[in-house]
């Protein structure tokens, strides 16, 4: 764990999230044809697109296999989108591998216990106020905002204002 996550900020380029927990409050809808349904906050949405557009890189590491929860990401301008994620550290290492990220660059978020170890291995690990508690042990950073309640916007916010990207003339555009 860091001394100060504030200090490791300007660092920043990369910021890879889990899906269910983070973008989401945890709730699935369950439908009796099968299908499932989640809930997204658009503040999150809105400050995604922006930090894609402003050139970060973006990834999603989710253990989910849900189609639409790619399309919303694809819709948001994220390319790098790894669903049914069985082993989240391996999708990790190879993705940093591919692209020649180093691992203090990286902003890891996550709610849950399968994130434990990327979330150890990332330069900052953080999460939603609501994650489990051996998750909230291992981060960097633990948002006041609970999962599907800000807490994305929280962190690319913070990562943006830091690096002076927050609030450009692009913020005005969608």
């Amino acid at each position: 764990m860091a001394q100060n996550y504030k200090n490791q900020l300007p660092q920043i380029t990369t910021l890879i999230f889990d899906v269910d927990g983070v973008f989401t409050n945890g709730i699935v809808y369950l439908h009796s044809d099968g299908s499932q349904v989640r809930t997204a906050n658009v503040k999150d949405g809105y400050a995604l697109q922006y930090a894609v557009k402003m050139g970060y890189r973006i990834a999603i590491i989710t253990g989910g296999n849900n189609e639409m929860v790619k399309k919303r990401f694809e819709g948001l301008g994220v390319k790098d989108i790894f669903l049914s994620s069985h082993d989240k550290v391996k999708v990790f290492d190879g993705y940093l591998e591919e692209h020649g990220i180093d691992a203090t660059e990286v902003l890891y978020m996550g709610d849950d216990i399968p994130d434990v170890r990327v979330l150890e291995k990332a330069g900052i690990g953080s999460c939603p106020a609501d994650a489990a508690p051996e998750v909230q042990a291992v981060c960097d950073y633990v948002s006041h905002k609970a999962g599907g309640e800000g807490c994305i916007r929280d962190v690319l916010e913070q990562v943006m204002r830091v690096q002076g990207k927050w609030m450009t003339d692009e913020a005005h555009q969608w």
